[in-house]
């Protein structure tokens, strides 16, 4: 395994396990060879490959700084906040949308109720560390909860729908990849175009029925999903 390799998988774990922290400084290239005995293109190389995952980032007159660690949500059901949450990560959100609207065709189809027919809908950005993760846009049968806005920023739409007594069973979930949009790329501080990771998910409690839809897109280099996967003999 080539040395530089070794070395930005150390730095990355030390990341990812609080070792350095956000904020951290790791010094410049020369003092970091000379502290680790290794080549400066071997600790350049190193310090590249974190830089384009998000990890690091290089400030003029200031050194290489650790950004945050990138988060590994698991595939299976549980919200983004507590995800943030588990990663220690300070999850904060923002409500853009919180409305009543007229079911689209997809919509419909996914929650079960007729075209045009009253549903829910809210758009929220979430954050953290005050950096832009994710933007999520849900649609919920009218009359499920109560969704306040001041509820909707200081917690998790899954708490909420749990508090509310609603058991969460299951979920039908698809993951993707596109170009961000001008909007988009706005909300989530990223170049229009940039890659997004996409996420669209139909959520249905213990009796079968939908009780939320979610369209949500990411950033990158900021999350990514995780797999676990069993061979079939």
């Amino acid at each position: 395994m080539p040395l530089y390799f070794q070395l930005a998988q150390q730095l990355e774990a030390a990341i990812e396990h609080g070792a350095l922290t956000p904020g951290s400084l790791l010094g410049n290239e020369i003092e970091l060879a000379a502290r680790l005995g290794l080549s400066r293109p071997t600790v350049r190389q190193a310090i590249q490959s974190l830089v384009d995952k998000g990890l690091l980032v290089r400030r003029r007159g200031v050194g290489t700084q650790v950004v945050h660690s990138q988060v590994k949500r698991p595939l299976e059901l549980s919200s983004l906040y507590d995800d943030l949450e588990a990663a220690g990560q300070r999850p904060a959100t923002t409500v853009l949308v919180n409305t009543v609207v007229p079911a689209s065709a997809e919509v419909a189809a996914a929650l079960g109720v007729a075209e045009d027919g009253d549903v829910h809908r809210i758009e929220r950005l979430r954050l953290a560390h005050g950096e832009p993760m994710a933007y999520l846009v849900n649609h919920l049968p009218l009359g499920l909860l109560d969704l306040d806005t001041g509820q909707l920023e200081a917690t998790g739409l899954y708490r909420l729908m749990r508090s509310a007594g609603i058991t969460l069973h299951s979920a039908r979930q698809s993951i993707g990849a596109r170009a961000a949009t001008r909007d988009e790329a706005e909300r989530l501080g990223e170049e229009e175009g940039a890659a997004l990771l996409t996420m669209q998910r139909t959520t249905f409690d213990d009796t079968g029925r939908a009780v939320e839809f979610g369209t949500h897109t990411y950033r990158p280099s900021r999350y990514s999903f995780e797999f676990q996967l069993l061979v079939r003999s």
